[in-house]
This record gives C-alpha cells, sequence and structure tokens, in this order.
C-alpha cells in the first residue's frame, strides 16, 4: 500500500506526522506513507521546513491518500492549478481528510450532502462550503473518511490500516505507538470509534 500524505505550507505537524507514523508501522507488509507536496519543501504553522518525499502527482498512483489541515487551506483552494495537480479517485483509492483537509475534500467534489468531520475553527467554512458537518471525531461512506481535531489522525490511520490490511494489523499498529500500559484502551476506543464504520470482513474483535 503506497499512501500519500498531503502536506502544505503552513500544515499542522501532528496531523501528518503522526498519521504518517502509524501507517509506516506497516513497512514490513509493503507499506510506505510519504511526505506528499507541491514544493520540494513546506513549512509548517509552527516554523518546521520539512523535505517531501513525492510530488502532488503521485496522488494519481497511490492507493491511499491522506490529507492534513494547516493555516493556509483556504489559499490553496484559491490556487486552481495547484488543485488540477491532485487525482483523487475513491472507486479505486481509500481518501482520508481531517479538520481543514475536509474543506479540501469539499472543493474536489468528493463529499456533497454527506456528514462530515472537521475542526471547530473550520467547521463555518465547511458549513458554507455546503457539508453537512457533524460532532463526532470521525466518520467514513465506503472509500472516504474525514476526521475532527487533531489527535484523531489515530483514527483515519486505524481505519485505513483496518481497510487496508486488517483489524489485527491496525491493531498491531496501535499497540506499538499507545502510552505503555495504555494500549487496551488506546485499542478499545480506536474500535469504538472505527469499527462501525468497517465492512463486517474487517471487524476482528480485539484480544
Amino acid at each position: 500500500m503506497q499512501i500519500a500524505v498531503l502536506t502544505f505550507d503552513g500544515f499542522n505537524e501532528i496531523d501528518s506526522f503522526v498519521a504518517a507514523a502509524i501507517l509506516n508501522r506497516m513497512k514490513a507488509r509493503g507499506w510506505a506513507a510519504y511526505i506528499t507536496s507541491p514544493t520540494e519543501q513546506v513549512t509548517s504553522m509552527n516554523g518546521v521546513v520539512v523535505q517531501r518525499q513525492k510530488p502532488l502527482e503521485f496522488t494519481g498512483e497511490a492507493d491511499a491518500i491522506l490529507i492534513g489541515s494547516g493555516i493556509r487551506t483556504r489559499d490553496i483552494l484559491a490556487d486552481a492549478k495547484l488543485l488540477s495537480r491532485i487525482r483523487l479517485d475513491p472507486s479505486r483509492q481509500l481518501i482520508g481528510a481531517q479538520c481543514s483537509g475536509t474543506l479540501l475534500l469539499a472543493k474536489l467534489g468528493l463529499l456533497g450532502d454527506l456528514p462530515a468531520c472537521t475542526d471547530l475553527a473550520t467547521k463555518p467554512w465547511v458549513v458554507e462550503a455546503g457539508v453537512n458537518v457533524i460532532e463526532t471525531p470521525f466518520i467514513a461512506h465506503g472509500n472516504v473518511a474525514t476526521a475532527g481535531g487533531c489527535l484523531a489522525s489515530q483514527y483515519l490511520a486505524t481505519w485505513m490500516i483496518a481497510r487496508g490490511a486488517s483489524m489485527n494489523d491496525a491493531e498491531q499498529a496501535l499497540r506499538r505507538v499507545a502510552p505503555v500500559g495504555e494500549e487496551a484502551l488506546y485499542i478499545a476506543r480506536a474500535w469504538a470509534v472505527v469499527g462501525p464504520f468497517l465492512p463486517a470482513r474487517n471487524k476482528v474483535v480485539a484480544a
């Protein structure tokens, strides 16, 4: 599974790095999550400069896409040339977005009037875009998922691993990053949030 983690100037470090770190726990299974950006370098909302691993055009060949948030999302939405470089296909890709990334999904026409999640700061813009925002950390409709709140990135990663591999694989990935002594708590919470949106074949009871 090759995954593009869309990361733009002004990005939120938690969104991009936490999800990518959890997904890359699947390297032994041939998975790889790449920081995917429009320029060679991007700078986070807190001044962290990152070298991209893949260009935006990688979205056309990736098996899955994650779109994080940032403080410049509305500037990105106003850049038609940049948006034209993003190729998303929910018929063959797993696609997840978080916080203001949900606004980008709406702009690209992948949400319509489906319920979606975002953060409180972005909510007015997402509602203005015609999206039905719900007060919950995660929701998925087929191959498209949205999450609200920075730390909800763990739910997007869990969902993507469970969909692309299995619940057992997702559990093992979470177990490796959860606080010591709280592994069962984190896993149970993830299943409670993500489980209702997984196909029946993916619903394995965690040990």
